[in-house]
């Protein structure tokens, strides 16, 4: 699929024609020990240098924070160990071309993103690496040699991250955490060649035991999530059941990531029929293999991010294959409140608003942290796919004439293409196809959504979910909406020193409408 995607060149980059400075070039040099060839997306990452501050281990750039490191970047086709390659650092630049940096010391890594998937998960293993070096910018760039490969990384390497009494406990549990590796037919067909349904399922304790079957619950993490980190949230969700935590039931982790972004489990025209994939073939293949109840009434949807925005729209678009969803801060279920901007307004512009102001999008309680335009800008320079703004497009986006899908805005102007919008409206619009829809969905959907989401989402999800539960109220529905008071995209599942307060909640919820006769110790 990689070969498949051509990498452009940053829109809106800025060439300087004005600075002070002559143009800023890098030379990053290949190790004579490199595998030959080397190919991939060679990035350039500058931050400067902060008074008192040690050097860093490494510079890297965040969502969060996207103006804070200069990015330069070059594709790479071949480049042979001992090779020297030159990267213009004012062509393709972001936030701006490097000779027009404030003067100063600066801290200068490369990074040769070997899978071009820098947008999803960051450096990872495979990936060439040079040290850091001072340098003083803009002025003559220092030499930068890729000498170090990022390794594998291994379970105990997760396992040092975590607290030593939940590391012992996953740990523990990891044993028991089975993987998943399904081989879709409809998938296959549809991109002709074998195609993988992947990830685990976390098994309650004392599994199996004879004649007992257990409700089952399909999730998803949100955008970046791998299939190594779902196998570590399939452990986690296992040592919460051996604890008595939450109740016993049977757990199926999915991994919805591709070279493009996350699949969503949606039967797009892009990715494939995914959801067909999971509601035809997987599921009925996983209650062949483990003691599920096996019946919708016991067939139960959670994620978060991402993740919720998948199991609300396998809810509503399978409302009689499953008994239930509890999507928690799920991506936007109404795209006149897209991540913040309206994408169905007149001249629609997801950069700035109807006042011509900048559209945040990322922020921390009252503060915001970063615009849409500068949050879009960063992921087509770290490369031009994979990031989630693409990820979106991939997933909503009607097919073009080169193959790809159409983009839903101008990466240059942020300018929306009215048609695509139409057709977002129309096929992934949650909101407009439960409200058009309501007559033949409601026998099958009414109570059974069951969502939250933090007052203070850190990217705004909140107005997209008052919409979308104004759409069932103005229909009588029986939704459930949960608006936690100031919490965040990232500690929603928090109350007090429990991390996991929500997650064990929505498990006990689950486990009594598919047991309704049984009782929460």
């Amino acid at each position: 699929m990689r070969a498949m995607i051509a990498a452009t060149v940053l829109a809106g980059t800025l060439a300087c024609t004005s600075s002070a400075y002559a143009e800023v070039q890098f030379k990053v040099e290949v190790p004579a020990t490199a595998e030959a060839p080397v190919s991939g997306r060679l990035l350039i990452f500058a931050t400067k240098a902060k008074p008192g501050e040690p050097a860093p281990t490494e510079v890297d750039t965040s969502p969060f924070e996207p103006t804070g490191t200069a990015i330069a970047a070059r594709e790479i086709n071949t480049a042979a160990p001992g090779q020297t390659i030159v990267v213009d650092a004012d062509t393709d630049a972001f936030p701006s071309a490097f000779s027009d940096l404030p003067p100063g010391q600066y801290y200068v890594q490369a990074v040769l993103d070997r899978n071009h998937d820098y947008n999803y998960g960051g450096r990872g293993a495979g990936d060439r690496v040079s040290p850091v070096v001072s340098a003083n910018l803009p002025g003559d760039a220092p030499l930068l040699t890729l000498s170090d490969l990022v390794p594998e990384r291994s379970d105990d390497d997760v396992l040092k991250r975590l607290p030593p009494d939940q590391a012992q406990a996953v740990r523990a549990s990891l044993a028991g955490v089975r993987a998943i590796d399904f081989v879709s037919p409809a998938l296959s067909a549809f991109r002709g060649t074998p195609t993988h349904i992947r990830g685990w399922v976390a098994l309650p304790p004392g599994y199996p035991k004879a004649g007992q079957t257990y409700p089952t619950v399909y999730t998803t993490s949100g955008f970046g999530a791998t299939l190594a980190s779902q196998k570590f949230a399939a452990a986690r969700m296992a040592a919460m059941m051996a604890s008595g935590d939450i109740p016993p039931m049977i757990w199926v982790f999915l991994d919805q990531s591709l070279p493009t972004g996350a699949h969503e489990f949606a039967d797009s025209v892009n990715n494939g029929p995914w959801g067909t994939a999971l509601t035809t073939e997987l599921i009925p293949w996983i209650e062949t293999q483990y003691a599920t109840d096996a019946k919708p009434s016991s067939r139960f949807l959670t994620g978060h991010s991402s993740g919720g925005w998948t199991s609300l729209w396998l809810q509503v678009r399978y409302p009689t294959v499953f008994g239930g969803t509890w999507p928690t801060s799920p991506d936007s279920s109404d795209f006149s409140d897209f991540t913040n901007a309206d994408l169905y307004r007149p001249d629609a512009n997801v950069y700035t608003d109807a006042d011509g102001k900048p559209v945040p999008l990322v922020r921390d309680h009252g503060k915001v942290l970063a615009t849409f335009k500068d949050f879009a800008r960063l992921e087509q320079a770290l490369g031009a796919y994979g990031g989630q703004m693409a990820s979106f497009d991939w997933v909503f986006s009607p097919k073009g004439a080169d193959g790809k899908p159409v983009p839903m805005f101008d990466r240059a102007t942020g300018k929306v293409d009215p048609a695509v919008a139409a057709y977002w409206r129309a096929h992934w619009d949650i909101a407009q196809i439960v409200a058009r829809d309501w007559p033949r969905l409601k026998p099958d959907l009414d109570g059974k959504i069951h969502l939250y989401v933090g007052t203070a989402d850190t990217f705004y999800l909140d107005g997209a979910a008052h919409k979308l539960k104004a759409v069932f109220d103005g229909l009588g529905a029986h939704e459930d909406f949960t608006f936690v008071p100031d919490k965040t995209h990232f500690d929603l599942y928090a109350n007090g020193n429990d991390r996991t307060a929500l997650l064990k909640t929505i498990a006990w919820q689950m486990y009594l409408t598919a047991r309704p006769d049984a009782k929460r110790p």
